[in-house]
């Protein structure tokens, strides 16, 4: 995690936030050396985007570390090369208040016991030298030779000008991802497709470079083969923990789309004219947040024109986000990768939660890692707007509550929906968003939510099938009947009582079609605002952009 120059108030933040991870950087582990203050300030500077500023706040270059330097002896310059741009406390798995429960940890479970191998689902990341950089459950080291034999048998694939892509036994499937110098494997018993658990690893993959860097990682093997990344990515294991268990869990990863939080379209319309204003040079995207849904995004014109903010790299930001409580100690400033926006370059991101309870969350995104003073300006600006209005005590109120039950459609048996818009037009270029309400009865206990979310995953596998896509699928399930129905202009999954028919469930979708148009300006961001922080924009030009093309961060685009 990067801060300002010396002395600013996020370089103390920064040191309060290692101490509260107790990831200080004098007591990293392993078999690091502590590092003295002027080589400590070093660390934490900043390095992808051009010169970095040193501790006596001089504009000189840091050269890149040679081979030599990446040796096991030279460890405090192994983490010089890429850790610089990502904190240590990141690793911090406490949940905000309100939230989920705090994540248990499964780093000391017996690896040859027989609940390890009754897991639903493990997850592996490895490197191509066979080196273990993350499990899911159980200590990489004890899965060392099992990581082995997942790369034993990538490499014999390979010899023959092929790659593995799957294995299939009985009752579980093996899927294997190789992105670069890092293979990524999933070993499921879930009735999910090849296609979404290769979609998983992927995420896995993305939450990685957002903290790393794509170029960073290639650049650390093509230099040593059998680099520990461990090392770099020290404290992380939360951050990935919580993501897996998001993605089976919450239907966002499964739709590709990020849920908004029911708002009426006039106080949605009030927040977003607040973001537009509050704006400075190479400001980017400004994103309010509440309790992981989404209140409205801002986007920099000449950006939109251009690229948009996926919401692969939404999903992403808001897990790291979540995944510790040293978020809520303050004003954070921090180099922040978005791998499907640009996986070579950082924006830096200004996350401050803005009322007590931590549950409305201001995300600013720069690209000029010396605004942090002008962003946390726009941030007071829109917090003082808000409180005035009144507009913040309602967010933290509405909260409060459930965002709306399946009752408020008033219609007899269904019991569950996921809706997501394709009519989207062209010229409002925005996040994908879908809608769904809050689980009730009989989905109230995990075992039951994981069934149920089973059985979307299958129905999303059958619509979207690469050989064989349906459009409409009615399925009776043993507890309940599903149907999926997909056209050009939505996406719709829903959950009957049992005994409900095909004709039945078609009629009650009618009726549900009609309550979710009335309703669109509440569940959706329908006209997302758009901001200039340079005068005259020109349409498709690179002279439209912002300020902050000139630091590099655009050279990927």
């Amino acid at each position: 995690m990067a801060t300002g120059e010396p002395g600013s108030p996020t370089r103390e933040g920064m040191v309060l936030l290692q101490e509260q991870a107790g990831l200080c950087p004098t007591d990293t582990g392993g078999d690091e050396p502590s590092a003295g203050p002027e080589e400590q300030e070093e660390l934490l500077a900043p390095q992808s985007n051009g010169p970095v500023r040193a501790a006596d706040g001089q504009g000189d270059a840091q050269e890149e570390p040679s081979d030599k330097e990446l040796s096991d002896s030279a460890s405090t310059d192994n983490a010089l090369e890429d850790s610089s741009e990502f904190g240590r406390p990141l690793g911090v798995g406490v949940c905000e208040p309100g939230g989920p429960p705090a994540l248990t940890t499964h780093r000391d479970e017996d690896v040859t016991a027989a609940s390890w191998r009754a897991r639903r689902k493990h997850v592996f990341v490895l490197s191509e030298a066979g080196k273990p950089i993350y499990s899911r459950y159980g200590n990489e080291e004890a899965l060392s030779s099992t990581m082995g034999v997942m790369m034993a048998l990538v490499s014999f694939i390979q010899s023959g000008n092929n790659a593995i892509r799957s294995i299939y036994s009985d009752d579980q499937k093996l899927v294997f991802v190789q992105q670069g110098p890092l293979v990524l494997v999933s070993v499921s018993r879930t009735l999910q497709s090849e296609q979404q658990l290769r979609q998983e690893l992927l995420y896995v993959y993305y939450q990685i470079l957002s903290m790393l860097t794509q170029v960073s990682i290639t650049r650390i093997f093509e230099r040593k083969k059998n680099y520990d990344l461990r090392r770099l990515l020290a404290g992380s294991e939360k951050i990935l923990d919580r993501l897996l268990n998001l993605v089976e869990s919450d239907p966002s990863f499964l739709l590709g789309a990020v849920r908004c939080l029911p708002l009426p379209a006039s106080l949605r319309d009030a927040l977003g004219t607040l973001l537009q204003k509050a704006i400075t040079p190479n400001l980017v995207f400004s994103i309010l947040v509440a309790r992981s849904q989404l209140v409205t995004a801002v986007q920099e014109r000449a950006v939109i024109e251009e690229c948009r903010l996926e919401p692969t790299d939404l999903h992403l930001l808001l897990n790291l986000i979540g995944a510790s409580s040293a978020f809520q100690a303050g004003e954070i400033w921090t180099p922040i990768c978005l791998p499907r926006f640009n996986p070579d370059g950082y924006f830096y991101a200004y996350i401050s939660y803005l009322d007590a309870e931590c549950t409305v969350c201001l995300v600013l995104l720069s690209t000029d890692k010396e605004s942090f003073y002008a962003v946390s300006d726009c941030k007071k600006r829109v917090e003082e707007a808000m409180r005035t209005q009144g507009s913040l005590q309602v967010l933290s109120g509405g909260l409060q509550n459930p965002s709306y039950g399946v009752g408020q459609v008033g219609v007899p048996d269904l019991r569950h929906f996921l809706y997501k818009p394709l009519d989207i037009p062209e010229n409002y270029r925005q996040l994908p968003q879908f809608t769904s309400p809050e689980l009730e009865g009989p989905y109230c206990s995990e075992e039951e939510q994981h069934r149920l979310f089973d059985l979307y995953h299958y129905l999303h596998s059958r619509i979207h099938s690469t050989s064989r896509p349906l459009r409409l699928i009615y399925h009776v399930a043993e507890k309940e009947t599903l149907l999926a129905w997909v056209t050009s202009k939505f996406e719709l999954y829903t959950c009957f009582s049992p005994l409900v028919t095909k004709a039945g469930a078609i009629n009650v979708l009618t009726k549900l079609l009609r309550w979710i148009k009335k309703e669109e300006d509440r569940l959706f961001i329908r006209y997302p605002p758009k901001y200039s922080t340079t005068p005259n924009p020109g349409k498709g030009t690179k002279g439209g952009r912002p300020d902050g093309a000139e630091n590099g961060f655009f050279a990927g685009l």
